[in-house]
């Protein structure tokens, strides 16, 4: 009995790993424009390999850069493609110039992303935005999106934890190591919280602070690394 119970979990086991193989997605990076655009360069990777995978995938990154691109605050009137976003990024700067004719400030956009991690059971990416819209300077930040590898669903950062209090104590230990010296430019360093992003690479986890998160534009991007033997049984993708 023993014998066909092991017998049975193996042949479990190989299914398993077989359906794993057959929903592996590949990436390749992408450029996308107008014929019209001279202010905004985007170099993105996209999914292939899975259709229904590398859809979910590709459309979760297509939403992220249209947000990134908006500048009317227009939320419920989003253009529906990476194209018409670029489009309309170009026609609100000529809007700008026509009403500040005197201006000498220019506008430019620059997206690119990169896929930092990839497992059987998750991917992760980072997609780095840059934009100037004539502002006294550029804003740049950075965004990680995680994805489950099987589905291709974007997942949450509470999605990533399975025990969340433990990932917070192990986290907030290197958050301290790591600002100990220069405590002075963070806005409350004794109030520690996790980052909106959260992402994997081959060494472990980052921790990501854009600029103003937890502390002024002059500190720029604070980005903690933990590695992967310290998160034995904090998280859910391991």
């Amino acid at each position: 009995m023993r014998y066909k119970i092991f017998i049975y979990a193996i042949i479990i086991s190989l299914i398993s790993q077989t359906c794993k193989e057959e929903k592996t997605v590949e990436f390749k990076e992408i450029s996308k424009t107008t014929n019209t655009n001279t202010l905004v360069e985007i170099n993105i990777p996209e999914a292939s390999g899975n259709d229904d995978i590398s859809k979910a995938i590709n459309h979760s990154i297509e939403q992220h850069i249209i947000a990134s691109l908006n500048v009317k605050d227009a939320n419920n009137h989003l253009p529906k493609t990476i194209e018409e976003s670029i489009d309309v990024f170009n026609n609100e700067y000529t809007t700008f110039k026509n009403d500040f004719s005197d201006s000498v400030l220019s506008w430019e956009a620059q997206i690119d992303g990169e896929v930092m991690y990839q497992s059987p059971d998750i991917i992760s990416m980072a997609i780095t935005t840059y934009l100037n819209t004539g502002g006294a300077h550029g804003n740049l930040s950075i965004s990680f999106l995680n994805f489950n590898a099987q589905t291709g669903k974007q997942l949450k950062n509470e999605d990533l934890l399975e025990d969340h209090l433990a990932f917070i104590e192990i986290a907030k230990t290197y958050f301290d190591e790591e600002i100990a010296d220069k405590k002075e430019l963070y806005f409350e360093p004794e109030n520690f919280k996790l980052p909106e992003n959260i992402g994997f690479s081959e060494e472990g986890v980052i921790l990501l602070y854009n600029t103003y998160e937890i502390a002024p534009y002059s500190s720029g991007i604070t980005e903690i690394q933990i590695p992967w033997q310290d998160l034995q049984t904090s998280l859910n993708y391991l």
